[in-house]
């Protein structure tokens, strides 16, 4: 009986466990594809770069740090 209890217990955290490796999966690819098109310039050569560009990577970083402050308990996420 006790082992059945034990068993009963631990699944739902085994289901989490799986479930938090899953979206940690899903982060990774993404950092991997955000750092991939990084490197690449945004997919922009220097000639090419005009002020909206700026914006779109003000508005990719706005976001970015969105993310961050909250993983790191940073800016309205301080404690």
């Amino acid at each position: 009986m006790i082992a059945r209890t034990r068993k009963a217990k631990s699944q739902p955290n085994e289901d989490a466990l799986a479930a938090f490796v899953q979206k940690k999966a899903e982060i990774d690819a993404m950092l991997a594809r955000l750092q991939s098109l990084s490197d690449d310039h945004f997919n922009y050569s220097p000639d090419e770069i005009r002020w909206d560009h700026v914006g779109t990577l003000g508005y990719y970083a706005e976001l970015l740090k969105r993310v961050t402050d909250s993983a790191f308990h940073e800016g309205e996420h301080a404690e």
